[in-house]
């Protein structure tokens, strides 16, 4: 495998975070950019990630960003004009990090838009606690403030590279049912996704990872950054909501400014079961875990404007994450309490075989569904790239792709990945991500439906969200 050198990064690149996405991005970063070694800056506060942080021989400054610190932290580490943040932290406000770089013209990229310490459990109102509020507070800076230096919001493997994947599915149905397409603009393709019948998007997840040891009683065991997952799964349960749903949800509530182009439900997403499709298992349960990208593919993909607009999909993220960590909801969601150990599997100790399924399931249309994705394994992933698993190498490329594609396009202002350059990022990404394949199949929500109790279905529409969600007993 060649790995090309794409650009030149002028002046700091600072890295805010050094947990396991971190510490995978890194070796893509001098893999792949020219830089000043000597001006690559770790902020890690973290006592294990900042040790990470300083056997890297890089700088490392173990401080925790706050409201009333960033601008000075970061401040004496910019050269104006110049310079890359990269984000991969949490408690940081995605929103106020993004302006203070542009302020001082530095590029910016993150994986979520992320608010300060605190927010998620501190805020009573859930619907102020929606990625939906998080991810308008940007889009309306977007819209004050348009153009200037490049903020790429929401550049991990999902939201971020999943974007990118609707996209490449689309052509691929087109092609595959013998309709012209080609888009260039964002009404050109919600116009096609319309033409083609797509009626929704899940962003379809298996993770089959699997360690060599059990998972102990009162440890939190996952693939990626445990605190992060624990923070989005305590979030209200989240969904794009299509114009084709013939039901709405007790629980549900429209949002009441900004695109409305989602709704949230009165419960957690990950402790709310969903029924979607992976090319592995095939049918399965996953979480319904609030993502941005079920916002804002959601809202790319609308046509039309106004509160009834004449056609949006639904989407929303459909995660079974690996065994391990549904295990860890399961005791959280049961004890009520958040563990005290919290354990990212290495590379090493997961057992050959295991893979991360990630793709976008594209349903409702004459071929009824199709799953485009990748099915990267733990065993590709160590001949790949070090320091991460397949989860951690599908978020940490697409960071790269982003970045890349920033510095090719430096003055777009703030950009989300379903506005950017599919084929330039999938491009860079492509060859960190294992087999990227579609898979049609003729299952639905309501395919092989035990009748046996009770269930308030919708026969007349198999895909509506009535029947993906797990109700028993409604």
């Amino acid at each position: 495998m060649s790995h090309p050198i794409y650009a030149r990064i002028d002046g700091p690149v600072i890295m805010i975070g050094f947990g396991s996405i971190g510490q995978g991005t890194l070796p893509l970063i001098e893999r792949h950019f020219d830089f000043d070694t000597s001006k690559l800056t770790i902020i890690e506060p973290g006592e294990a990630n900042g040790a990470a942080a300083r056997e890297t021989g890089y700088a490392h400054v173990a401080e925790t960003l706050t409201p009333d610190n960033y601008k000075d932290v970061l401040g004496g580490l910019f050269e104006d004009g110049k310079g890359f943040v990269v984000n991969l932290s949490v408690d940081t406000s995605s929103l106020d990090l993004m302006k203070f770089c542009r302020e001082h013209g530095v590029l910016y990229i993150d994986t979520v838009v992320e608010p300060w310490a605190g927010f998620y459990f501190d805020t009573e109102d859930n619907a102020a606690r929606t990625n939906y509020a998080l991810r308008q507070k940007v889009r309306d800076e977007k819209a004050a403030n348009p153009g200037g230096t490049t903020a790429v919001s929401c550049c991990g493997a999902n939201p971020g590279m999943v974007s990118w994947f609707v996209k490449a599915a689309l052509l691929r149905l087109a092609e595959d049912l013998g309709a012209e397409a080609d888009p260039k603009s964002r009404g050109e393709w919600a116009a096609l996704m319309q033409t083609l019948g797509v009626k929704g998007v899940h962003i379809a997840e298996r993770d089959t990872q699997v360690r060599t040891e059990p998972r102990q009683p009162g440890h939190f065991v996952n693939t990626w950054s445990v605190e992060g997952f624990i923070a989005e799964g305590f979030q209200p349960a989240e969904l794009g909501w299509g114009t084709f749903e013939p039901w709405f949800p007790p629980n549900g509530h429209r949002q009441k400014t900004g695109c409305k182009s989602a709704i949230w439900l009165e419960q957690p997403g990950a402790n709310t079961r969903i029924r979607t499709w992976c090319p592995t298992p095939g049918p399965q349960f996953g979480f319904l875990v609030t993502h941005n990208e079920a916002v804002s593919i959601a809202d790319y993909y609308t046509v039309g404007a106004g509160d009834d607009p004449e056609f949006r999909p639904t989407v929303h993220y459909a995660y079974h994450p690996c065994d391990d960590a549904v295990l860890s909801l399961h005791e959280m969601f049961g004890s009520g309490q958040v563990q005290d150990v919290h354990h990212i599997l290495d590379v090493d100790e997961i057992e050959p075989g295991g893979i991360d399924e990630l793709g976008v399931l594209l349903y409702g249309h004459a071929k009824n569904a199709m799953w485009f994705g990748s099915r990267l394994s733990n065993e590709e992933t160590k001949g790949l790239a070090p320091k991460q698993n397949a989860t951690g190498l599908q978020v940490s490329s697409a960071v790269l792709a982003g970045m890349v594609w920033a510095l090719e396009n430096p003055e777009a202002g703030i950009v989300e990945t379903d506005e950017m350059d599919h084929r330039r990022c999938l491009e860079v990404q492509m060859p960190y991500l294992g087999p990227v394949e579609a898979h049609y199949t003729d299952w639905t929500p309501l395919t092989d439906r035990q009748s046996h109790f009770p269930e308030e279905l919708v026969e007349s529409e198999p895909w509506a969200f009535a029947n993906v969600l797990e109700r028993m007993g409604a």
